[in-house]
């Protein structure tokens, strides 16, 4: 007679009680609610307080148009580059040995930890009119400080981590392998990214360009030192909210608020999407 195994009931994982969980819950929603949900709600309540007519009118005005095409404009401009340099620089840390990488790791960091502002003030000194590089540019005629791509410098600065920092570990736990299998039946190093490498980091891949995408169009603090505050012509749409809200333009400034929350939204609700695909995909790959 085969000899019957009993298994041991599953052990809880916390030894709290469930009054203590219960308030830990709850000081975390009631966290979510108070920093999260209300300002949300308020943005919103304000920005229709005084009809749709009024909200539709603060878009109407050609400052804030300029000031929406010139945000689109920097993140399109931005993400792709950014897009660029994650992959390469997580391909070259998670496929080879080389030196230096550690301290590669770290500059990849290192917009995580200086001020937006600090940045901001670093491109002044490189490329504005007093800076290191002011009188070679002026004397070229280029205008990088209060122009354009100023504001696309700073807005990459600032971003540049997320999509390296989506890939890097990603790219790590996947490991060589299926690389080395397609190299070992002659396909090309092209080949070898375009139908085994970047199907595997796909999910990954757009999960980081999505959180790139997001902090490129709210990024308020680096673009506001190189932007010079101009109206129609560098104002982004925070800096645009802010120069309503300090005239008192408190309408128009809560409707241009609510398309930036909106696009938080759009973001948030794409991010949950890629995140189930991701986890599905991996527990794909992992029941074969």
């Amino acid at each position: 007679m085969s000899e019957i195994k009993h298994q041991a009931p599953a052990r809880a994982v916390t030894t709290e009680s469930r009054v203590a969980q219960r308030i830990a819950i709850g000081v975390a929603l009631l966290f979510l609610a108070l920093f999260l949900l209300l300002p949300l709600v308020t943005v919103f309540i304000e920005a229709f307080k005084r009809g749709f007519d009024i909200y539709l009118a603060a878009f109407a005005e050609p400052d804030a148009q300029a000031a929406i095409r010139l945000t689109l404009l920097v993140a399109a401009i931005a993400v792709p580059l950014n897009l660029v340099f994650g992959v390469a620089a997580s391909w070259a840390i998670a496929k080879f040995k080389f030196p230096g990488k550690s301290f590669l790791i770290t500059l990849i960091d290192l917009p995580f930890s200086v001020s937006p502002v600090v940045s901001g003030l670093i491109f002044v000194l490189l490329f504005g009119a007093q800076g290191y590089l002011g009188p070679f540019l002026r004397e070229h005629n280029i205008s990088i400080i209060f122009a354009l791509p100023g504001i696309v410098i700073a807005t990459m600065f600032v971003t540049f981590p997320f999509v390296a920092r989506e890939l890097i570990p990603l790219m790590q736990e996947q490991g060589n392998t299926d690389e080395e299998a397609a190299l070992s039946l002659g396909a090309s190093g092209f080949t070898v990214f375009r139908t085994v490498t970047l199907p595997n980091i796909r999910w990954g891949l757009l999960y980081g360009v999505l959180l790139c995408n997001a902090r490129a169009m709210g990024e308020f603090g680096a673009v506001a030192v190189v932007s010079g505050h101009i109206r129609g012509v560098t104002n982004t749409m925070p800096l645009h909210i802010e120069i309503l809200y300090n005239e008192y333009n408190i309408s128009a400034a809560f409707a241009v608020a609510s398309l930036l929350a909106l696009l938080a939204l759009v973001t948030l609700a794409a991010k949950s999407i890629l995140e189930w695909r991701f986890a599905e995909s991996f527990a794909g790959r992992g029941g074969h």
